[in-house]
């Protein structure tokens, strides 16, 4: 059967036969993405408000990241780390000039760099800090959501993340998001770390209190621990600062990037650290086949040049602004809050309104875009190259949609 035969339908249905069913995506095939747009195998455009997950920053198929892309995979798109190349040491120096930190370890997944920060903090702990072998912990928080690897999923509290697959890797201690109190009676003298994420994006964009990672920063300073912030979804501009631990002037000790650091046309991850902490790692203490190849840093570079050069972090303040205002005065009767910063943005919904699916359901029927999460958000995040115009013309469609029965 040719391409052009098929329906959205006969693409779903292929799709079922041959995948596992661990996804439960709206009834849309994609085919073609530009900008801010997306269109399906029929034909059909959408405004995109999710950004795969806010991977897709720049847009889609920005041209400056394709072009490079395009041009070092004609070049050398893979060398392992068992030799170096010509482009990792630029993506290197400009991702930590630009952050602020002395160095960057490069991996792929969100997953594998927040894996990569908790195998860094406990070598800390016990070289350094002096944590008895085998005793360190590491302070996380409820609704946290780092990635789907067996150590990641032991420290959600999301039973359906955890069941059928344990046992699962010791040594975190959960205390509730944003309540300083439970953060402090948390730490002792084994502790390593506090992995946070300065807005919880999969937990359905749930902002801390004022003060929050402030008094985290403070909290480790004073027990001789570490502050990892989770930037894979909120760093690189979505909120409208360059990290989104910004917004509290808050400098964590590690850094965990991925998602946009590719502008989502490849796998791209990184850790950011100081050169006295990332000194814990020496030569086989840590590494990925990919992580680091030419290609990936050919991308990361063009795409931290697109979010400087196009004035896409400041974009993303000013427009989510204007977006957040607009939601909290349509007035609809399902909405029980609007929340998020920059261009992340959580819609959530009164237990009455029926669920979050019906209405990103409805969206999609109205050329927009989006996913539920936690199954009473509405999660909006378009791309940051986003103009007021086209915000405009999505609120249309999202006020219609919120006051519907």
């Amino acid at each position: 059967m040719l391409k052009t035969d098929l329906t959205t339908q006969d693409y779903i249905e292929l799709e079922k036969r041959h995948n596992a069913h661990n996804y439960k995506p709206l009834d849309v095939v994609l085919e073609r993405g530009e900008g801010i747009w997306v269109w399906d195998v029929e034909g059909r455009r959408y405004l995109d408000f999710l950004s795969a997950y806010s991977a897709v920053n720049q847009g889609h198929a920005h041209p400056r990241i394709l072009q490079a892309l395009t041009e070092q995979a004609a070049r050398l798109p893979l060398t392992s780390r068992a030799f170096h190349n010509d482009q990792l040491p630029f993506f290197a120096r400009e991702l930590c000039e630009m952050t602020g930190y002395d160095k960057m370890l490069p991996m792929n997944s969100g997953a594998e760099a927040v894996e990569t920060a908790i195998k860094l903090v406990r070598k800390w702990g016990y070289k350094v800090k002096g944590v008895p072998e085998d005793q360190a912990q590491i302070v996380v928080c409820t609704g946290n959501f780092a990635g789907r690897t067996t150590t990641i999923i032991g420290f959600s509290d999301e039973e359906q993340y955890k069941d059928g697959f344990g046992p699962f890797t010791p040594g975190f201690v959960t205390v509730p998001y944003g309540d300083s109190e439970a953060l402090s009676a948390a730490f002792n003298s084994n502790t390593v770390a506090f992995l946070v994420e300065p807005i919880q994006g999969e937990g359905g964009v749930v902002v801390p209190p004022e003060g929050y990672l402030r008094h985290a920063r403070q909290l480790c300073d004073t027990h001789n621990a570490l502050l990892i912030t989770d930037e894979v979804q909120t760093g690189l501009g979505r909120t409208g600062h360059l990290l989104a631990a910004h917004w509290d002037d808050v400098r964590a000790d590690v850094v965990t990037l991925g998602k946009a650091l590719s502008g989502g046309f490849y796998p791209v991850s990184a850790v950011l650290a100081d050169a006295e902490l990332m000194a814990m790692f020496g030569p086989g203490d840590h590494g990925s086949t990919f992580g680091g190849n030419p290609l990936a840093s050919a991308v990361g570079r063009a795409a931290l040049r697109v979010l400087i050069d196009e004035g896409l972090i400041d974009n993303a303040r000013e427009q989510g602004a204007y977006l957040i205002e607009r939601l909290q005065n349509i007035g609809s009767p399902h909405v029980e809050a609007v929340r998020g910063r920059g261009l992340l943005i959580g819609v959530a919904l009164k237990a009455s309104a029926g669920g979050a699916r019906r209405f990103c359901e409805a969206l999609k029927a109205e050329g927009l875009l989006c996913k539920e999460t936690h199954e009473t958000v509405i999660r909006f995040a378009p791309p940051l190259t986003i103009g007021r115009e086209d915000i405009d013309w999505a609120l249309e469609r999202i006020e219609r949609v919120l006051m519907m029965d």
